[in-house]
């Protein structure tokens, strides 16, 4: 039996702002499901949280965590959800706050965070072999378990899930916040700054991301983000998985947001089609070709190209479905172009968990034209809904989308390779022509169809780099 510890910031249902919450929410349930773990996680007790799980949370302990010169309590929480034992870190004064991130002392709550993880072992009723560590928020942690070492024995994995995002902190935080020897100096630096995500590769066992091909562009300077030295001198012990997605959740033939659930019935789809036609205004005829975006609206989503061509793409008998906030730049460039075609562009400029659900229902194309992706779930979630993506050819879209070849009928989306806006609009009028040629599309459906994404393979390869480690 190996006893794994998830350490994150986020998780499914607790608190979510994006993508590394479905993974560390939904990946501990597929790895329990291999008898010889048992994987748990711990988590910052948000006081934005629900409400419902704070009542259900059982205190289980209290301790001191050194933060530089001064001591900070820690409570320790319980709560099982969906079959994992989740555990929350209590601390009104870093996490009393409305907000999970966004504060100009983000750097030293998360490592008072990593530096409680660590505290907490005596206290958690469960031997760890394994501390999983996730982004820049835990590394630390996995850092501290380097240097403290609060287990004989102790593996630790730290997985990147977007290497943009590093956690710096000026180089006085060493003293003033991390309480340990300057001899540690060195492993935790980088460019005079003290850098979370460095200090957990330093650390670290094993080193996975969260696409095949995002291991290997992080180890050029284009998407390293300066740490693609530090990844090269370790790429020995660096591997990508690719993110699954929780398939029970979501799926189309149980999903009670739709008006038509279904499970590969094109004439359902085109029902769903119809019913959100209607409720946007859209001109009301199923055999439009529908192109959907359910998106942050930022410059890594590849939104540019978008705008370059948006006019000329809409000048055809289309229509585009676009669901989400982000930049005010491009926000009020998509209402510009929802304003001038009103029966062809609908601009949600919010977000709504329904609402994206059917609009993946509904929608015949999905466009996910990143600068950089490091896995991506959106376009395994329209694959989920019988939905062809189109996407750039970079990270974990590579990884899951193979472009659609007409000869030997391989396929199940498509894609361009270089951040060029017009051969983004080359795929898309190659994919209206696909739509309208019965004998080209039937083919390209039936792989979509076939396309999973559980995380059955991903928790097997998981079990193996930990096997690899006990």
């Amino acid at each position: 039996m190996k006893n794994i510890l998830f350490a994150a910031s986020e998780s499914t249902p607790f608190m979510k702002t994006g993508g590394l919450a479905d993974v560390t929410g939904s990946l501990p349930q597929a790895l329990n499901k291999i008898r010889e773990n048992e994987v748990r996680v711990i988590l910052p007790f948000y006081e934005a949280m629900d409400e419902s799980y704070k009542k259900e949370a059982v205190r289980k302990a209290s301790f001191e965590v050194p933060v530089g010169w001064r001591v900070q309590e820690a409570h320790l929480y319980e709560l099982e959800w969906e079959g994992v034992t989740h555990y929350f870190i209590r601390n009104e004064f870093y996490f009393g706050r409305d907000d999970v991130y966004g504060y100009f002392d983000d750097g030293e709550r998360f490592a008072f965070f990593s530096r409680a993880v660590i505290e907490s072992f005596p206290y958690l009723d469960f031997d760890v072999d394994i501390l999983h560590a996730h982004d820049w928020q835990t590394g630390l942690a996995v850092a501290f378990a380097g240097i403290l070492q609060p287990k004989p024995g102790l593996r630790t994995v730290f997985t990147i899930h977007n290497i943009q995002h590093q956690g710096w902190m000026g180089p006085d935080a060493f003293y003033d916040v991390l309480n340990i020897g300057p001899e540690h100096f060195a492993g935790l630096e980088w460019h005079g700054m003290i850098n979370c995500m460095k200090a957990a590769l330093h650390h670290t066992d094993k080193i996975t991301t969260v696409s095949p091909s995002y291991a290997q562009e992080i180890r050029q300077p284009y998407y390293g983000e300066g740490l693609d030295p530090v990844l090269n001198a370790r790429s020995a012990d660096l591997m990508g998985i690719i993110n699954g997605i929780n398939t029970d959740d979501y799926n189309p033939a149980t999903d009670p947001n739709l008006a038509e659930p279904y499970t590969t019935s094109r004439l359902k789809k085109k029902a769903n089609k119809r019913k959100l036609q209607k409720q946007l205004c859209l001109k009301d005829d199923p055999d439009i070709p529908m192109y959907s975006i359910v998106s942050r609206l930022v410059e890594q989503k590849g939104f540019h190209l978008l705008e370059h061509i948006l006019d000329e793409f809409l000048q055809e008998n289309v229509q585009v479905v676009l669901l989400g906030t982000g930049d005010t730049a491009f926000e009020q460039s998509f209402a510009y172009f929802s304003s001038r075609y009103p029966e062809k562009m609908s601009a949600l400029l919010r977000f709504s968990e329904p609402l994206a659900r059917q609009i993946y229902a509904a929608s015949d194309f999905f466009i996910m034209p990143s600068k950089f992706e490091p896995c991506g779930l959106s376009q395994l979630i329209a694959l989920q809904y019988k939905t062809i993506p189109i996407v750039r050819e970079t990270g974990g879209l590579r990884d899951t989308v193979q472009p659609y070849n007409e000869i030997t009928g391989e396929g199940n989306g498509f894609s361009f390779a270089n951040y060029n806006a017009h051969e983004l609009l080359y795929s898309l009028r190659y994919s209206m022509l696909v739509y309208h040629r019965p004998e080209l599309f039937k083919p390209l459906i039936a792989n979509v169809n076939r396309s999973r994404f559980s995380w059955k393979d991903s928790a097997e390869l998981y079990n193996g780099l930990y096997e690899e480690l006990v």
